[in-house]
C-alpha cells in the first residue's frame, strides 16, 4: 500500500446538492427534461463521491459532504453513511464555501480541499496532486473552462471569497488577484470543464446529450378502448415515452393509442409477455408498468425519481385507490396500502417501476397465466426494498362493480393463497374463470 503523503488532519469537502427535478441542472432541462437533468446531476455526484471515497480510503483523508436542498437522512439514504454530512449555510456560493472551509480549519485540519460535483474528469491522481501541492503552497486552484474553478484548496485560512463576481468568467481572475494581494503562494491544476450547458454535455458525452427519456411507461392492452386514452394522457410528460403493447385488440384501442401519443407495438397475448416485449423496446433508464385502466398522478416522474434515489431501493409503486365509491372499497384500499408499505407487496395495478438494468438482470416478468406481478415483486423484494410513493394511482373499479367488491376480493384472496401454496397459475385461471387480472386487495 502506498504510504500516505498527508496527515490525518486533511479534509476533502464535497460540495453538492440533492437532485430535484425541475430545480437541478436547469440549463439542461430543455435537452434532457426535468427528471433527466436531475438524474444527470445524481450520476455526476455519485461519480465524484466514489472517486473521493477511493482516494480517501488509503490516505487518511477526512471526507465531508456539504449539501443543500435536502436533509441528512435523505443524503445518507442516497450516498450512504460513513462520512460526515453538513448543511451549506445560506448565501451565495462564496459565503457557503468560506463557511465550510473555515469550519474545517477551526476543527483542527491542516489542509482543506473543496470540490464540486459537476466535473466528471476529476480523478484520484488529481486529488493527490491537489493535496500534495499544499505541502509547498498556501493555495491550489483547479481552473474551469468557463472562467471559474472546480477545486480550491488551502493550507491556512485566507480571505478569498469576498468581492467576487460569482457565476461569471471573472471568478478565477478575481480570486487570483485577491491571493496575490495577500501574498499567498499558489498552484494551478489542469483546466477542466463543468457539465452544466448543452454544449459542455455534448462535448463530454454525445450519447448523454441525445436526450433519451428517463422513464419508459409500458402499457399492456387488449380491447381497452374505454380507458386507454386516460391512461396514456396521464403518462405523457417531458421525461417519458409511452409504449402500448397490444395483445391483439379487435376494437379501436390501437387507433386511440396512436392518436394520443403512444408508440404502439404488438406482442403475444398475456400481460407478462406484453410487458416483457415493451421492456425490450424501451429507451428509458427506468421502466414503469401501467395497466390500461389506471391513471398516474401529476408529477409522477418526480415521485419515481425521488423513490429510486434511495440506494437500498430495488423498485417502487404507488399507493392504491379506485374510482369506485363503496364502503367495502375503503377497506380494500386501506388493506392494500398497508400490505404494500409494511409487507413490500404492491401489485401490478399500482404501477410498479424499477431501473431497466435491474429488470433485465432479474429476468423480467415470469410468463405465467396469472399473478405475474406477485411473483415479480417477491423476487425484487429479495434484492432490495420496495418503495411506496406517497401519491395515489387511480385504477378503474369496473371489475369490482361487475363482480361485486366482496366477491372480487374473495377471488383475489383465493388466487393469491393458491399461488403461495404452489398451485399452478394456469389451473387457478381455469378454476375461477377470470381474465387473468388480479386487482389489488
Amino acid at each position: 500500500m502506498k504510504k500516505p503523503f498527508c496527515t490525518p488532519k486533511s479534509r476533502l469537502i464535497i460540495f453538492t446538492k440533492y437532485p430535484v427535478p425541475g430545480k437541478t441542472k436547469t440549463r439542461l432541462i430543455s435537452l434532457l427534461g426535468p427528471t433527466g437533468a436531475a438524474d444527470l446531476q445524481k450520476r455526476l455526484a455519485e461519480k465524484t463521491y466514489q472517486t473521493a471515497q477511493r482516494f480517501a480510503q488509503f490516505r487518511n483523508i477526512d471526507v465531508e459532504i456539504c449539501f443543500e436542498n435536502s436533509s441528512e437522512k435523505k443524503m445518507k439514504a442516497w450516498l450512504g453513511p460513513g462520512h460526515s454530512y453538513s448543511h451549506q449555510v445560506p448565501g451565495d456560493i462564496g459565503i457557503r464555501m468560506d463557511h465550510a472551509i473555515s469550519n474545517a480549519f477551526v476543527s483542527g485540519h491542516r489542509s482543506v480541499v473543496l470540490i464540486g460535483t459537476d466535473i466528471p474528469d476529476i480523478t484520484e491522481t488529481i486529488l493527490e496532486r491537489a493535496f500534495s501541492s499544499l505541502d509547498k503552497n498556501n493555495l491550489v486552484l483547479g481552473p474551469s473552462t468557463d472562467g471559474g474553478y472546480w477545486l480550491i484548496g488551502l493550507s491556512k485560512p485566507a480571505d478569498l471569497f469576498q468581492g467576487i463576481e460569482w457565476s461569471t468568467r471573472h471568478v478565477l481572475r478575481q480570486t487570483l488577484k485577491r491571493a496575490k494581494e495577500q501574498h499567498l503562494k499558489y498552484q494551478l491544476l489542469d483546466k477542466l470543464t463543468d457539465i452544466d450547458t448543452e454544449q459542455s454535455l455534448i462535448k463530454w458525452n454525445s450519447e448523454e446529450a441525445k436526450g433519451n427519456p428517463y422513464i419508459s411507461v409500458i402499457i399492456p392492452a387488449l380491447n381497452e378502448s374505454e380507458t386507454i386514452i386516460t391512461a396514456i394522457q396521464s403518462a405523457i410528460c417531458r421525461d417519458s415515452e409511452v409504449i402500448m403493447v397490444d395483445g391483439g385488440s379487435t376494437d379501436d384501442t390501437v387507433e386511440k393509442a396512436r392518436k394520443n401519443g403512444a408508440q404502439v407495438i404488438t406482442g403475444p397475448r398475456g400481460r407478462a409477455r406484453q410487458q416483457n416485449v415493451g421492456a425490450k423496446r424501451a429507451l428509458g433508464q427506468v421502466l414503469l408498468f401501467l395497466h390500461a385502466d389506471t391513471t398516474l398522478p401529476e408529477n409522477y416522474s418526480s415521485h419515481v425519481f425521488d423513490t429510486l434515489m434511495d440506494r437500498r431501493t430495488a423498485a417502487g409503486a404507488f399507493k392504491f385507490k379506485t374510482n369506485f365509491s363503496h364502503p367495502f372499497m375503503t377497506l380494500v384500499e386501506m388493506g392494500a396500502n398497508i400490505r404494500s408499505r409494511y409487507f413490500s407487496l404492491p401489485y401490478g395495478d399500482q404501477a410498479i417501476f424499477l431501473r431497466k438494468t435491474l429488470f433485465e438482470s432479474s429476468g423480467g416478468f415470469p410468463e405465467v397465466a396469472i399473478a405475474e406481478d406477485l411473483f415479480f415483486v417477491q423476487k425484487l423484494s429479495a434484492i432490495g426494498r420496495i418503495g411506496i410513493v406517497p401519491a395515489h394511482i387511480i385504477t378503474s373499479g369496473r371489475r369490482w362493480k361487475a363482480r361485486g367488491p366482496i366477491r372480487t376480493w374473495l377471488i383475489n384472496a383465493i388466487i393469491l393463497a393458491g399461488c403461495k401454496m404452489g398451485i399452478s397459475p394456469k389451473k387457478l385461471v381455469s378454476l375461477y374463470g377470470i381474465s387473468g387480472k388480479i386487482q389489488t386487495g
